[in-house]
């Protein structure tokens, strides 16, 4: 087998669904060795596990690393196979940045930098292993419909997020004016307002900080049936989005026109 018929076999081993048996033998491994990951993660701030089992700890990781690192290492190479990454620099560095080549960097790099630095701040890196349950978003259509209809629809959450914005500001304004002669210390300010609007539009409702004159108490009741409105726009545009995907109506990029698969999701994400 020659040097371009490896890459290609590579790139098809490596793509998910395309690389037969082998191929999904592969996958099926990867998703299996990134869910004992996330409970070694887990696992690990039980003191009296890790004490007991610390080299096992640390061998299961560096050997996962090396794994991720062959897989990355390896889609990196073959991305050339791709039309759309088909310059041996330039292409691959354009892969290099796509969303799911960056979570695959950002799940391994922590390991070597403990390697070589021990630094106490530097162990917080390790929680960025937990970024390799989102190397998951590769093998699961789920996901990947998630995905697609989250960027089909960012106009109207992004409409609904800057309302959502707008709504809190102005609640949090409000009742700072209503209650800052009765409640000086709790509403001293609009920014200390905004913890009780965030709080009462999310309907939590936590209750460490209440309106306590009749028109703090009349202005809370408008904003928190407000708020149940409010955060039902993007549960609603989700669904509605879900619907038309169940549909068939939106199953194609709207750039070419073309069923969208996994390489074709990255370049429109990275396009936009």
């Amino acid at each position: 087998m020659g040097y371009r018929e490896t890459r290609g076999w590579i790139h098809g081993l490596f793509k998910v669904g395309a690389g037969g048996r082998t191929g999904g033998y592969v996958d099926y491994f990867i998703m299996v060795l990134i869910v004992l990951n996330v409970i070694a993660v887990m696992l690990e701030t039980v003191d009296s596990v890790y004490a007991s089992y610390a080299s096992e700890f640390f061998w299961f990781e560096a050997i996962s690393v090396l794994i991720f690192s062959v897989e990355y290492i390896s889609r990196l190479w073959a991305a050339t196979e791709h039309a759309d990454y088909q310059h041996p620099v330039w292409g691959r560095l354009r892969y290099a940045i796509s969303p799911y080549m960056v979570i695959d960097l950002l799940a391994i790099v922590p390991f070597f930098f403990g390697a070589i630095l021990d630094l106490r701040f530097l162990r917080a890196l390790r929680l960025l292993r937990f970024l390799r349950l989102f190397k998951l978003a590769r093998y699961s259509d789920s996901i990947t419909l998630f995905v697609q209809v989250l960027r089909l629809k960012r106009e109207e959450l992004v409409i609904t997020s800057v309302v959502g914005a707008l709504i809190l500001l102005m609640s949090s304004s409000l009742m700072y004016f209503a209650e800052r002669g009765a409640q000086p210390e709790e509403f001293s300010s609009i920014p200390a307002s905004l913890w009780w609007g965030v709080i009462t539009l999310t309907t939590v409702g936590y209750g460490d900080v209440t309106p306590v004159t009749m028109g703090g108490q009349a202005l809370g009741a408008v904003i928190a049936v407000t708020g149940i409105g409010l955060f039902a726009l993007p549960a609603s545009i989700l669904a509605s989005g879900f619907i038309e995907a169940a549909r068939g109506k939106i199953d194609r990029c709207p750039h070419c026109g073309e069923e969208i698969l996994e390489e074709d999701l990255e370049h429109i994400i990275e396009s936009d």
